[in-house]
């Protein structure tokens, strides 16, 4: 994070200290509560990333630090600047308001609804006004006046507009006049670098033309960045775009899963698409890798001893109102996919965007890509969830059928392949393996993963992130009847259903044990991040203990729906840790081993714990505060 940054700024939402996140496209620092608030309203209003646990393109957080300091807050709070204002009874949220409804309330009018933007006079035809707009950026992007093309945006202004007597678009010509912090800005909202002007030329040719040959790198990095970010989610590695390198496809250890037929003809559907299909496709897997990033890097810096109960996970992708309901529903069920099937997904279109840019015959079929997210919908169907975000209800409302529940692991796998969906962005994790974000806004990446795939114990492949009140009723349908303990064993299904004890720890006993647990976790990110792989064992063994300490606080037989999922999640979770840990030792009888895989399931086993954790600590709090 830049020296820029000071202790004394405060949260543009509540005016809380130290803000620790960044709005990128908003170009504001928000604090923990507001933050959750921000990622419930999905990437399309406000693309959050760490300040410090993100790794940032130098020249991206230069731009958000600069719209910061020179007022862009002011942008979006334009009408409660007015002295009337406070006299209707309008007012921003306080630190003290709590999350829900206070903080969430004022969040959504500011930034999804624009409530407090200043409006500019209406006028007959709203095309002629946009593009004014969109010209007037087309002007001032040649200036470091980022605050101003920031306000127009706002209003309406297109980023990619390309003006007619002109014949070339605002990149042009910030690219031209060297204005990098512009371009980013530009790039965050949609703008394309390998637009060509009337001339043939792109963003890119006027930066080298000109000399900006630190803009023309960093346009290059945008313009390949949904492909790098997703390669780089899967290997930790980025293509050598300076020596002509723009694409790199990881390789799966074990390929020889990926050779059924239906893997087949899903691949092969995939080719057929249609590049703007395609291109929607790639997105919105990209939107999911963010979605799990964040999450990741959530829980990672959340001080569970200080756990609020209100809802702060996104269990998936929020609605895009300007998606089909077909296409929400989609991206919704990818946070569905365990590691092996999301990672297969993505090496799928990693392979095919380089096909596809390298002009190899295109397939004529018409595949319609909706149709193929109507299949997955059928097969991976996602529970309703009773929360105060009704959006989601809306698309992913499919029942669980008890089917699931014997559905075999390579059946879940071919699932995996089919599941063809469509995003646009990817973001942070933990210190090392982060990204970034943009499309439409932003995009970004990273490497973490979430749902694991366990051959043991063939563990339920759902999307654990949903809030422990959500738990109940609606998951029934398809938890497994066994449940992983400590040391590995499944304890009988019978027993499983006899009386249950209501008797729960103190909160302060299991806050207690989460910390020690997040404890061992960051030391076990800590060698993943500096590549210590020999380190990878004593350290699941240090929280495998943690968490059979942490389970032994609770009853045998829980009555809460809740505790028996969160406890499951924690046990068997520990247990594949210790699974995927030992991966790593040498031996003859091994196959070999891709580490770069195997760390990004072990990031994605400690990332289960923790959240886990957090879920029992919440349970707790709320049941022994009732």
């Amino acid at each position: 994070m830049s020296k820029r940054l000071r202790s004394s700024e405060v949260c543009a939402d509540c005016s809380g200290p130290d803000p620790s996140w960044a709005s990128v496209n908003r170009g504001t620092f928000i604090c923990d509560e507001c933050c959750s608030v921000h990622r419930s309203l999905g990437r399309h209003i406000s693309q959050v990333r760490h300040l410090k646990h993100t790794p940032w393109p130098p020249t991206l957080l230069q731009m958000v630090e600069t719209l910061y300091n020179n007022g862009a807050n002011s942008i979006w709070e334009h009408s409660l600047l007015d002295p009337a204002s406070i006299m209707s009874g309008r007012r921003k949220a306080n630190p003290q308001d709590k999350v829900h409804p206070n903080k969430a309330e004022f969040i959504r009018a500011k930034y999804q609804m624009l409530a407090f933007v200043h409006r500019l006079p209406c006028r007959d035809d709203d095309s002629v006004t946009a593009k004014d707009l969109s010209k007037q950026l087309h002007s001032s992007v040649r200036t470091g006046n980022l605050e101003t093309c920031l306000r127009l945006l706002s209003l309406g202004a297109q980023a990619n507009f390309f003006h007619p007597e002109k014949g070339n678009t605002p990149l042009h010509v910030a690219s031209k006049a060297g204005q990098i912090l512009q371009a980013e800005l530009l790039a965050v909202y949609g703008a394309d670098p390998g637009t060509q002007d009337s001339s043939g030329k792109t963003p890119v040719d006027y930066a080298r033309q000109g000399g900006h040959h630190e803009l023309a790198e960093r346009l290059v990095e945008i313009q390949y960045e949904l492909t790098d970010r997703l390669a780089f989610y899967l290997c930790g590695r980025k293509p050598d775009h300076k020596n002509g390198q723009h694409f790199i496809i990881p390789q799966m250890a074990d390929s020889s899963l990926d050779l059924s037929e239906l893997a087949k003809a899903a691949k092969k559907k995939l080719q057929s698409l249609s590049n703007h299909l395609f291109e929607e496709l790639a997105m919105d897997v990209y939107d999911e890798v963010d979605r799990r990033e964040t999450d990741a890097v959530w829980l990672a810096t959340q001080n569970h001893s200080t756990l609020v109960t209100e809802t702060t996970v996104v269990p998936f992708l929020p609605v895009n109102p300007e998606y089909s309901s077909t296409r929400n529903q989609g991206r919704q069920k990818l946070a569905r996919f365990n590691a092996h099937e999301f990672a297969t997904l993505v090496i799928d279109i990693l392979s095919d965007a380089k096909r596809r840019q390298q002009g190899s015959p295109l397939s004529s079929s018409k595949d319609n890509v909706e149709l193929i997210l109507k299949t997955v919908s059928n097969q991976h169907s996602v529970e309703s969830q009773d929360n105060d975000q009704p959006d989601y209800d809306s698309v992913a409302s499919d029942e669980d059928t008890d089917l699931e529940a014997t559905t075999s692991k390579a059946n879940r796998q071919k699932i995996g392949r089919s599941a063809l969906v469509t995003s646009s962005s990817s973001l942070p994790s933990f210190p090392s393996t982060l990204s970034w974000s943009r499309d439409e806004s932003t995009r970004r990446t990273s490497r973490l993963e979430k749902q694991n795939s366990t051959p043991e114990s063939d563990y339920d492949n759902t999307p654990n992130d949903t809030d422990p009140d959500d738990m109940g009723s609606s998951r029934k349908g398809r938890q497994r009847s066994m449940v992983w303990q400590g040391d590995g064993s499944v304890p009988d299904t019978a027993e499983a259903h006899t009386a249950p004890s209501p008797v729960l720890p103190s909160t302060e006993d299991v806050i207690r044990k989460t910390e020690q647990i997040t404890k061992n976790i960051q030391e076990l990110l800590r060698a993943a991040q500096e590549n210590k792989h020999d380190s990878y064992i004593p350290c699941s063994e240090r929280i495998h203990v943690a968490v059979t300490e942490m389970a032994a606080l609770f009853p045998k037989k829980p009555k809460s729906d809740m505790v028996r999922t969160s406890l499951r999640l924690l046990t068997s979770s520990a247990y594949r840790l210790q699974s995927e840990c030992k991966k790593t030792l040498p031996g003859d009888s091994n196959p070999p081993t891709d580490i770069q895989l195997v760390t990004q399931q072990v990031i994605q086993c400690a990332y289960d714990i923790a959240k886990a954790a957090k879920q029992l600590v919440t349970i707790t709090t709320k049941e022994n505060n009732n």
